[in-house]
């Protein structure tokens, strides 16, 4: 029987198709049908100035504008080799951090409602997750759309306050991951749903590009911020967490891991920030014309590798602007996870990848 899962995303993660093909209640076939958010976002960048791509970026990955301003702002600063200040660096670390807790923790609650479980879960998460769009707010003006990068540093300081609040934020935080592992880790529901569940083995991973806690969920050592150590990544002391089995349940372990981690990241750099200025006064605004040539900036987004690829011609607008999303390269081996598995662990395993079908799409 042929199914059309579609063209909603299960998930409620986007507008998104799956056509299943399927014995009895075993999945045979499955193929992904994308498309339907698609915004033209390349081609437009293509006939805007550089700076007026940035509050597109947000509209990429709506759950994290400000790790996709940093990848779009990192590539320009290589493409026309400009210098960012020290205060600039902490705070493009402290914002990424902040987003990687709060994408984190909307996915925990999200796959554990796909799975059949109450509101609970997911209302404890944006609980946690709306202290953080508090400080986004504070920041930048906006909580979700922050258009906040700017090529060279950042557009304004935090305010008076600001870093105060943060650490006390960031300091409460275990509490919630100590809490939430407690009651969710050793489930017996979601053991039973997630362990075995959409193995993606290490081979795989790494021959389809996969990347961010999928691909560590499946032992896969590779963490930009540890190979590449951009901005000042470097600094920190902080590990990369890595599963063993490649299931649903190691990429939910994961996450919570990952935190962690961030939270170590978060008090070094609010312990160590510096004062200075947030943006080099030497960068263009008006008239911004990088010389011909070409750059890839690359981060760790909190979904994995986000890039950016842009040729410049000497003009005010990117020649060539191309995105390398993480939510479409990950989403292409779903098809592998989901042959042999229920049509109910369909739902599961594509929850676990964690997409936001903006990006997927563009």
């Amino acid at each position: 029987m042929e199914v059309s899962m579609g063209p909603q995303h299960p998930s409620t993660h986007g507008v998104f198709r799956m056509d299943v093909v399927l014995e009895g209640e075993r999945v045979i076939e499955l193929k992904p049908v994308f498309g339907y958010l698609h915004r033209n976002h390349e081609k437009i960048a293509e006939n805007e100035t550089y700076l007026g791509s940035m509050p597109y970026t947000d509209r990429l990955d709506y759950l994290c504008s400000l790790t996709n301003n940093w990848a779009y702002a990192l590539t320009v600063e290589k493409l026309a080799d400009i210098q960012v200040p020290e205060r600039a660096e902490y705070l493009r670390v402290i914002t990424a951090e902040l987003t990687r807790l709060q994408n984190h923790a909307g996915l925990i609650g999200f796959l554990l409602q796909d799975m059949g479980a109450s509101a609970t879960p997911l209302m404890y998460a944006f609980r946690e997750r709306e202290k953080i769009l508090d400080l986004f707010e504070a920041l930048t003006g906006a909580r979700m759309m922050c258009n906040y990068m700017r090529f060279g540093g950042c557009r304004v300081d935090a305010p008076a306050g600001w870093m105060e609040q943060a650490r006390k934020i960031v300091d409460a935080f275990p509490r919630f991951l100590d809490e939430y592992e407690q009651f969710l880790t050793r489930n017996e529901i979601l053991m039973a749903r997630t362990q075995g569940v959409g193995v993606l083995s290490k081979d795989l991973a790494v021959n389809a590009g996969i990347t961010g806690p999928m691909a560590r969920a499946s032992g896969v050592s590779y963490d930009i911020r540890k190979v590449d150590r951009y901005g000042i990544y470097g600094r920190f002391s902080f590990s990369v967490p890595l599963g063993e089995h490649g299931d649903v349940y190691d990429r939910f372990m994961i996450r919570l891991l990952e935190m962690r981690e961030s939270i170590k990241i978060l008090q070094q750099a609010l312990r160590g920030i510096p004062a200075g200025p947030v943006i080099d006064p030497k960068a263009k605004i008006r008239g911004f014309r990088p010389k011909a040539g070409e750059a890839y900036g690359r981060i760790e987004s909190p979904k994995g590798e986000l890039g950016f690829y842009l040729i410049s011609d000497g003009g005010p607008n990117p020649y060539r602007y191309r995105v390398r999303p993480p939510s479409l390269i990950n989403l292409t081996v779903l098809e592998d996870l989901c042959i042999g598995r229920s049509i109910a662990d369909v739902v599961v395993v594509l929850g676990s990848i964690d997409i936001v079908m903006g990006e997927a799409d563009r």
